[in-house]
């Protein structure tokens, strides 16, 4: 049995694409470590004195109907009023102990494959701003976010991968140097190779950076090492603190091949974006 609970304040304006955004969230915890969700339960604040109640309504209409794509079951949960609105799960899964995989099961040699591209932190940030392309922004960013790491999850289980983690809060390298630091690694990202959403692309091109993206920079400096002629966009974007981002794969090179017919088979795009060092040292290398 895995469990595992997360919730956020809303990124997008719409309420059934915020619900369905912040489930798809909290059930990527147990898609990360090649689990399948079981029971899932509702954690809601809201200012119903402020706020109409066919808004909440809209919230938990998105997150059941994502919870039922996940083939899991919402058997109830808990709401307090609170002058802010937050929302998300509290997730009970299952996985096989012989096939999970863990942060730590990174080993030298593994190629890492992500299965979502970057840039909603940034969507994210030019939708509060209002930005004059804003609702179609907010579009993207549902259909990107909301979307369920279910099928990418299946490589786990179906090619015995053992190092694993979803990109969320503290962004791609953040979440690469997790890793590192997890298994006294080196971890090397190819930046040109990272997947961008353009539209993210643009808009940090004109400054539109989140400032969660600054503090994981600042946060990860010391362990992490920049080669001459990588873009300063580019390194916002692989700091960029996604919502509900991919699954970042770490897959044996000797199964490179395989990895890529087995996503393609089941319709999930997935970048090769780095690989592990046989270095000892702990950190991170961006190329």
């Amino acid at each position: 049995m895995v469990q595992s609970l997360d919730f956020l304040t809303p990124v997008v304006n719409d309420p059934n694409g915020f619900g369905r955004i912040a489930a798809a969230n909290a059930l990527s915890d147990i898609y990360a470590v090649g689990g399948e969700p079981y029971t899932a339960m509702n954690i809601v604040c809201f200012p119903s004195k402020e706020q109409p109640l066919p808004v909440l309504k809209e919230i938990l209409r998105g997150g059941l109907e994502t919870i039922r794509e996940a083939g899991a079951i919402m058997c109830g949960g808990h709401s307090v009023e609170d002058r802010e609105t937050k929302y998300g799960l509290s997730v009970t899964g299952v996985v096989d102990p012989d096939h999970c995989a863990t942060n730590r099961g990174i080993r030298p040699g593994d190629r890492l494959f992500l299965t979502k591209p970057l840039g909603t932190g940034v969507l994210a940030t030019a939708i509060k701003a209002e930005w004059p392309n804003a609702p179609q922004l907010e579009r993207e960013l549902i259909s990107w976010a909301g979307k369920l790491n279910k099928q990418a999850s299946r490589a786990i289980r179906e090619l015995g991968l053992q190092g694993a983690t979803d990109i969320t809060g503290f962004g791609l390298g953040g979440h690469c140097l997790e890793m590192a630091r997890a298994a006294g690694r080196t971890i090397e990202i190819w930046a040109e190779r990272v997947p961008v959403l353009e539209s993210a692309r643009e808009l940090a091109g004109m400054g539109i950076i989140p400032e969660g993206s600054y503090a994981n920079k600042h946060f990860c400096s010391s362990l992490v090492h920049v080669e001459k002629g990588v873009a300063e966009l580019i390194l916002d974007l692989i700091f960029d603190a996604q919502t509900s981002g991919g699954l970042l794969l770490a897959v044996p090179e000797e199964q490179v091949r395989e990895a890529h017919e087995f996503m393609e088979s089941i319709g999930e795009h997935a970048s090769e974006v780095g690989r592990v060092s046989g270095q000892s040292e702990t950190g991170l290398h961006i190329l």
